[in-house]
């Protein structure tokens, strides 16, 4: 399988990038990764003794975070991430990851990648650290901020096979952010999507309100909006909580002695909540695998990613989204 990597994109590019497809190539040398950038720049952290399953494919240009997104697709053509999605496009590479501009990468997965027939709007799915460590794919992230309830269908049946192809769960339960649990909450958005789940061919349990982290879904819906501000109000709270356990802990010498003794207690407790061990949000609707990762990925974070993107190609998630979604 052949995987390219947007090796210019994100807050610790290009070391994360190249790290990480070092380490990725040694545990896995089925896996051909390409590494798409300026050569100048990325053939020195690779070194002379890069292994044969890494390659280079030049892009000298760079899509930052404060280009505007569409504006950046058209003109930069021989950019890291579109050159990434082009070699998507033509068969040369089975999937891309970028840790770069969302918006961005949403635009070079609906404008150079393409979108499957039968698809209204992708969207982006991400895995919501849970309790039990299982975690809920949650989509719309962030790919439209305004949906139909048709479009919110569509998230669930893909979400479903991606939940059933990559994750190994049979029949995943299909949950619905809402206000409340009672069919009858929300929005004119969020009723008419409910009505039409119970009859979609899923495994949909209802509305979800704020027990997200125990996991009472394997797949939550959500329109864009709203998915983005549970992303980022979850990320916040966390790292404020760790913030203020820090604080606390480090305020007295008898603080500091109990967080001695708990220290491995709270690393416990950190590491289910981190995003590197989640990282990797495939843009499910696109007519190819198209990955995003966080932008602050460090190399741990972008192996996971692609971690994530070696199980999706291997269980042929596109192939499955294509077939599903051929003849609606």
């Amino acid at each position: 399988m052949r995987i390219a990597i947007d090796a210019m994109g994100g807050d610790h590019a290009p070391h994360a990038q190249v790290e990480s497809a070092l380490s990725a190539a040694a545990e896995w040398p089925d896996t051909h990764l390409i590494l798409v950038g300026d050569p100048e720049v990325l053939q020195p952290l690779l070194g002379h003794g890069a292994p044969n399953n890494i390659s280079i494919e030049p892009a000298l240009e760079i899509i930052g975070n404060d280009d505007e997104p569409v504006k950046a697709v058209r003109r930069k053509t021989n950019s890291s991430m579109v050159v990434a999605g082009r070699l998507v496009k033509e068969g040369k590479a089975d999937a891309m990851i970028s840790a770069g501009n969302t918006g961005a990468l949403m635009a070079t997965g609906l404008l150079v990648v393409g979108r499957l027939k039968g698809i209204e709007r992708p969207g982006l799915a991400a895995i919501f650290p849970t309790m039990d460590n299982i975690g809920v794919l949650a989509l719309d992230m962030g790919a439209n901020m305004d949906a139909k309830p048709e479009q919110l269908v569509q998230y669930a049946l893909m979400g479903s096979l991606y939940r059933n192809k990559v994750h190994g769960i049979r029949e995943p339960r299909v949950g619905l952010l809402n206000i409340g649990s009672e069919a009858a909450k929300g929005n004119e958005l969020t009723k008419a999507a409910y009505e039409l789940l119970v009859q979609a061919p899923i495994n949909f349990i209802g509305n979800v309100e704020r027990d997200v982290l125990e996991r009472p879904c394997d797949v939550l819906v959500c329109d864009g909006f709203s998915g983005n501000i549970l992303l980022k109000g979850m990320e916040g709270a966390a790292a404020a909580i760790f913030k203020l356990l820090k604080q606390e802990l480090t305020s007295t010498f008898t603080s500091k002695l109990a967080a001695g003794v708990l220290k491995p207690n709270f690393r416990r407790v950190r590491d289910k909540m981190d995003y590197s061990e989640h990282n990797g949000a495939p843009l499910l609707g696109v007519n190819g695998l198209v990955v995003k990762g966080h932008g602050s990925s460090d190399a741990k974070a972008m192996k996971t990613a692609i971690r994530q993107t070696r199980t999706a190609i291997g269980n042929k998630l596109i192939a499955a989204l294509a077939e599903e979604f051929s003849g609606k």
